[in-house]
């Protein structure tokens, strides 16, 4: 188990060794128990973590598209440290015309084999924060460093344990558009109508999380490693033009002033409603986009978030709102959405309902969602997460048509965005360290939700078949789950699709379902508003299940190594005393199928004959008897073997007992469960699973007796796909042939095409 002292701390490259014994414990791989994290997998009794409180006044220029803002951070060290400087996040300078993430990118001349690209690789964005001022509450200038995206505070005084400092920073910024610049957070322009729909996040300067795994999390955001964040209040005025509508983090404070009377009945009504309500309609928000008002007019929304790790909004006077009330415990979430009207049919119809089946789902195998709102907001080709609120693609056609993977598309980037609320908003992993924490697990939920969302749900990740391909691809472009954020190669198979997979292959094959719900529920309830790390779920998902899982871990989130495991040989025997005659007649057949050797066969006419053909006097008794006739000798011994045999004995021989002893081979390197289905002359079967202990002693080659009362006529490994093998070729005997991989995908994306074009054809306003 998990559980004892090791001496080692997390090891965040691939490439290096450790012990060859697949089975080995963890402990050169953990981190050692201490009073902040204990060998349980649950946080110490002196477990701290920092409070990092907002006020925060925004003004979103639409002319300029420029976000000002003025924020005053209250942050609280919980920590036994005294902390003679503070870190801050700036993810907005990623966009600083000599960032970090624009220097490393690898180019080649296939990035610029149109001016379309060449262009939109020179683009002149002059992105980045605008820092004005860094002060004290009362005005005092304080002396800060900025280092590309971090900026180091250089307190007056040292911050002891327990205390607080408040201070105060100034600053504006560029809004980047998605569509020409990218990125998480941004604008979309509307042409045609000359109207924008801002998405924003990431939009002031943050604190960084600071605690007992590494101090500051101060490593610099070069884009693919996301954020990590202390919990805290937020008080955000938004102040844009008059029409907009806002979405946000948090509860709207004053939807007295914002708000027209229409507006609030209906918003009033969507608070008790099971269904849908549309606060803003598609009529309204045609009318806003049309007529848009003066540029000199604003309204200032406000709103609040309590024990939240970050802040986001959404924008626009094309936004239809619609909002449902969804009861999870003793609790009413207000589920909403935002969109504008190039979102629908499938905005209106699914995005609300969508959000409430995540939080049920969700709140049923990880912990019953605790904050008053969530929200999903519709912006084109994006799918970002923040606490209550998330940005989510999948758009219909002009005319309003779709195609099914527009709509399965949308479905799931809603639900898996929504998802994130669990992970990492409220069990707040380190995104920057460990993407995995956050995406896989996420991921995984999100399978679980989808599947009760529609009866066999073409999921893309989360069942075992769907990660075979990467696993078994060129081990040159595969890292180790367990492997930096910003380090990782196939970054969507590595930090979302293998964890997913391996979570599943626990859940339906290794702890089942009962034992693995409820450890992974307690490592939820365990971590939920704190800082758990990879250590924190591998020790509670053993200590809540009493399965040894080291060796799962090991192989699966330390290697990259594959599953590939191999049925090379049967061989098989009858429990029986035959008669005599029968058995005689069994040896002469196989005689007759023997292989000959090539000097018996040359033999024949090579030697004219022998000394015994010649001679008559030669041949004795033992000569001259046929071996394959019983004779008076063997009856003997069959009735003498029969009259020592115990009467349970003899009814064994006649139970028609088969034996058969298969050989295995593991040959991906990668041990797991042997599944074992024995397909008898009946058509009947029987399916035997044997733990991954049973390579303990060799975990290259091993053989097993099964023992049944019916003759097997075919022998698979993994009948139902639980444990990613990565070549079922080698998985029968007798050897069965796969389809190859050309035949499947050709038949696979013809049905695929069929019921794209039915789809399309029946999809509609």
């Amino acid at each position: 188990m998990v559980k004892r002292i090791v001496l080692t701390a997390f090891l965040s490259v691939a490439g290096f060794a450790f012990s060859q014994d697949k089975f080995a414990q963890l402990y050169d791989l953990l981190p050692t128990p201490n009073v902040y994290r204990t060998a349980s997998g649950a946080p110490g009794h002196q477990y701290y973590q920092q409070k990092a409180d907002y006020k925060i006044e925004i003004i979103l220029d639409d002319e300029n598209q420029q976000i000002k803002g003025l924020e005053t951070i209250t942050y609280t060290n919980n920590s036994p440290d005294l902390l003679s400087y503070l870190w801050i996040q700036l993810d907005q300078n990623i966009y600083d015309k000599n960032s970090d993430s624009k220097l490393i990118r690898v180019d080649d001349m296939n990035d610029f084999k149109s001016i379309e690209q060449y262009e939109h690789r020179q683009i002149n964005f002059d992105g980045g924060f605008k820092i004005e001022e860094v002060a004290s509450v009362t005005g005092q200038k304080i002396r800060y460093f900025i280092n590309k995206t971090m900026m180091r505070i250089d307190l007056e005084k040292p911050l002891a344990s327990k205390q607080s400092v408040s201070f105060r920073i100034k600053w504006w910024y560029n809004i980047n558009d998605r569509d020409k610049v990218g990125g998480r957070s941004g604008m979309e322009y509307f042409k045609e109508e000359n109207n924008y729909l801002y998405t924003i996040a990431q939009f002031f300067p943050r604190m960084c999380v600071y605690n007992d795994v590494e101090g500051w999390q101060n490593k610099q955001f070069l884009g693919q490693g996301e954020f990590t964040l202390p919990f805290g209040d937020y008080t955000v005025s938004i102040t844009v033009p008059e029409d907009h509508i806002v979405a946000g983090t948090g509860e709207l404070q004053n939807a007295s002033t914002v708000l027209t009377a229409e507006q609030r009945n209906r918003f009033k009504q969507a608070q008790t409603s099971d269904q849908p309500v549309l606060i803003v309609t598609e009529e309204e928000a045609r009318k806003a986009e049309k007529e848009k008002k003066t540029k000199t007019k604003t309204k200032t929304w406000i709103f609040k978030a309590v024990n939240v790790r970050d802040f986001a909004f959404a924008s626009s006077r094309k936004f239809i709102w619609d909002a449902m009330n969804v009861k999870i415990g003793n609790q009413n979430i207000l589920a909403m959405s935002y969109y504008p009207k190039e979102g629908n049919p499938l905005w209106e119809r699914y995005s609300t309902k969508l959000v409430a089946h995540t939080l049920k789902t969700y709140s049923k195998y990880t912990i019953d969602y605790p904050y008053p709102v969530a929200i999903s907001v519709h912006s084109k080709n994006i799918g970002m997460e923040y606490p209550m609120i998330s940005f989510n693609g999948g758009r219909p056609e002009p005319d309003g048509t779709y195609s099914a993977e527009t709509k399965y598309g949308m479905w799931s980037v809603i639900i898996h965005e929504v998802g994130h609320n669990f992970f990492p908003m409220i069990i707040n992993s380190d995104e920057r360290q460990w993407s995995w924490m956050d995406e896989g697990l996420n991921t995984f939920v999100q399978y679980l939700t989808e599947q009760e969302w529609e009866r066999n749900y073409p999921s893309r990740r989360g069942p075992a078949p769907l990660i075979v391909d990467y696993m078994r691809g060129d081990q040159k472009n595969i890292n180790p789950i367990m492997t930096n954020s910003e380090s990782v190669k196939q970054f969507g198979n590595n930090a979302y699709g293998k964890p997913a997979t391996a979570l599943n292959i626990l859940r339906e094959t290794i702890m089942g379902r009962e034992l693995f719900d409820y450890a992974f529920k307690t490592y939820c309830e365990r971590w939920k508003f704190k800082h758990p790390s990879p250590a924190d779920f591998f020790r509670t998902m053993e200590d809540a299940s009493a399965v040894d899982l080291d060796w799962f871990w090991r192989g699966w989130f330390y290697t990259t190594e594959f599953v590939d495991i191999s049925l090379d040989k049967v061989a098989h025997k009858q429990l029986m005393a035959s008669d005599p005659a029968e058995i005689k007649k069994e040896q002469k057949a196989q005689s007759e199928k023997r292989d000959v050797y090539i000097s018996e066969l040359r033999n024949k006419t090579g030697i004219p004959q022998t000394i015994n053909e010649l001679d008559s006097t030669i041949d004795d008794f033992y000569a001259k008897k046929d071996i394959y006739v019983a004779d008076k000798i063997d009856y003997e011994e069959y009735e003498h073997y029969l009259s020592s045999l115990s009467e349970n004995q003899k009814q064994l021989l006649n139970q028609n007992i088969q034996l058969y002893e298969l050989t295995f081979t593991n040959a991906g390197g990668l041990v797991m469960p042997v599944i074992v289905q024995a397909i008898f002359e009946d058509d009947t079967y029987e399916t035997v699973y044997i733990p991954a202990e049973i390579w303990r002693m060799n975990d290259q080659t091993i053989t097993k007796v099964f023992i049944f009362n019916k003759k097997v006529k075919q022998f698979r490994l993994d009948p139902y796909l639980e444990t990613a093998d990565c070549d079922l070729d080698n998985n029968f005997w007798p050897p069965q042939k796969q389809p190859t991989r050309f035949e499947s995908y050709t038949k696979s994306r013809t049905r695929e095409n069929l019921m794209q074009k039915n789809n399309r054809l029946n999809s509609g306003k």
